[in-house]
C-alpha cells in the first residue's frame, strides 16, 4: 500500500508559488498519495503554533515553505526538528545568494510580489480585457489584442487566454465556425496570432461530453466525426495560408499550450528587434 504524505504548503502571502512547487514535486512521484494543507498569511508565531500541532496530528508530514520575516521562519525550523518534521523553505537559499550577486540587502517585505503598482494594474487591465474579448466578442477591438488565439470549437481556446490574461497579455480567442469568414483585420493585426488544433477523435470525445452536460440531444453534426475533421482541415489550411502558427493541444495541458505561445511571442519580438 502506498504511503500518504500531508503538504502543509506555508506563505507569507498568497502561497502561489507553493502551488507550483507542490505540483511539480507531485508529478515526479505519482505512486504516492497526497493530501495538501494551505496556511497563507503565515505572520505570528500563534499562527506557527498551529501549524505544528496540525503537523503532529497528521500522517508523513512535510512543511514547503516561502517566508521571509525571520522571526517566523526560525520559529517553524526550531519546531521542527523538535517533533521531527522535514522541512524545506523554498527561499532560504535563494535570497542570500541573491544579496551577494546584486551586493544589497533584501527588503525582506511579505507580499512584495503583489505590490499595487503598474505591473499589477496592467495585469488587471490584461485580464479585463481577455474576459471581455472570449469566443469571438467585440471583434472590433480584437485587433488591439496582444495575442490572437484562432481554433474551432472546444479547442481549450479560453482557459489558454485566461490564463495568459492572468500572465498580463490581453488575448482575444476567435472561434472558427463553418461558413463564417473572419474579417481581414483580424489577420492583419499587429497581435501575434496561433491557430490550435486538436486531433479530430479527442475532440468529438469532448464535445460530446460538453453535450451530456448541456443535456444538449439536438446538436448531432456538432459530434459528427466526417464534420469534425473538416472543420479541423479547413482550420489547418487557413492557419497555413496567412503563416499563422500552429499548436496542437491534443495532449497538451492548458499551461503547456500558454508555455508554446508565450515562446511565439518572444520568438515575434526578437525578430522585430533584429
Amino acid at each position: 500500500m502506498n504511503k500518504t504524505f500531508n503538504f502543509f504548503l506555508v506563505s507569507d502571502s498568497t502561497g502561489e508559488t507553493l502551488d507550483r512547487i507542490y505540483l511539480a514535486l507531485k508529478a515526479q512521484f505519482p505512486s504516492n498519495n497526497y493530501k495538501i494543507h494551505h496556511f497563507a498569511f503565515m505572520r505570528t508565531t500563534t499562527q506557527t503554533a498551529t501549524l505544528i500541532e496540525a503537523c503532529k496530528k497528521a500522517e508523513n508530514p512535510i512543511i514547503l515553505y516561502t517566508l521571509v520575516e525571520k522571526q517566523t521562519t526560525n520559529h517553524i525550523i526550531n519546531e521542527c526538528k523538535i517533533f521531527n518534521i522535514p522541512c524545506f523553505g523554498l527561499l532560504d537559499y535563494l535570497i542570500p545568494q541573491f544579496e551577494k550577486i546584486f551586493n544589497q540587502k533584501a527588503t525582506l517585505k511579505p507580499s512584495g510580489q503583489h505590490e499595487l503598482n503598474k505591473e499589477y494594474y496592467n495585469k488587471i487591465e490584461a485580464m479585463q480585457f481577455t474576459l471581455q474579448h472570449d469566443d469571438g466578442q467585440r471583434l472590433e477591438t480584437a485587433v488591439n489584442a496582444d495575442i490572437i488565439i484562432l481554433g474551432v470549437s472546444r479547442t481549450s481556446k479560453t482557459p489558454t487566454s485566461i490564463y495568459l490574461g492572468e500572465r498580463g497579455f490581453k488575448v482575444s480567442n476567435i472561434p472558427l465556425v463553418p461558413h463564417q469568414q473572419l474579417s481581414k483585420d483580424i489577420f492583419e493585426s499587429e497581435a501575434t496570432k496561433v491557430g490550435l488544433v486538436i486531433d479530430p477523435t479527442r475532440l468529438s470525445d469532448v464535445r460530446k461530453t460538453r453535450m451530456n452536460i448541456l443535456n444538449d440531444k439536438q446538436s448531432s453534426t456538432y459530434v459528427n466525426m466526417e464534420l469534425i475533421q473538416k472543420e479541423i482541415d479547413e482550420s489547418k489550411k487557413l492557419f497555413l495560408a496567412k503563416k499563422i502558427p500552429i499548436i496542437d493541444v491534443t495532449r497538451k495541458s492548458v499551461e503547456e499550450t500558454a508555455a508554446s505561445i508565450i515562446k511565439i511571442v518572444e520568438i515575434k519580438k526578437q525578430r522585430q528587434n533584429d
